[in-house]
């Protein structure tokens, strides 16, 4: 499982300082850093997938007044999450 998540934020660069700052608290919630894009059409919107080891841990944490607060010092504006399973193409096994 993956967790796939959208943010428009004040400042990109400041949000990646704040983002690469919080990888332990993450990882304490089995969370992992796979991927981070920047939207090639809009400078203040960024994309990232997290690894999910136990959907109901990340949501615990995400929940909490922490995580709120780090959103709030990364200057994030809005966003969206998703949690997503793989779905077998056609021909895979």
């Amino acid at each position: 499982m993956v967790l796939l998540v959208r943010n428009r934020v004040k400042d990109i660069d400041h949000w990646k300082r704040v983002f690469d700052a919080q990888e332990t608290a993450g990882m304490a919630a089995g969370l992992s850093v796979e991927r981070v894009w920047r939207s090639a059409d809009k400078a203040d919107e960024v994309f990232f997938i997290l690894g999910v080891e136990d959907r109901a841990r990340a949501e615990a944490y995400m929940a909490t007044p922490e995580a709120a607060a780090v959103g709030e010092e990364a200057g994030a504006l809005e966003g969206e999450y998703w949690f997503l399973e793989q779905f077998p193409l056609s021909g895979d096994g």
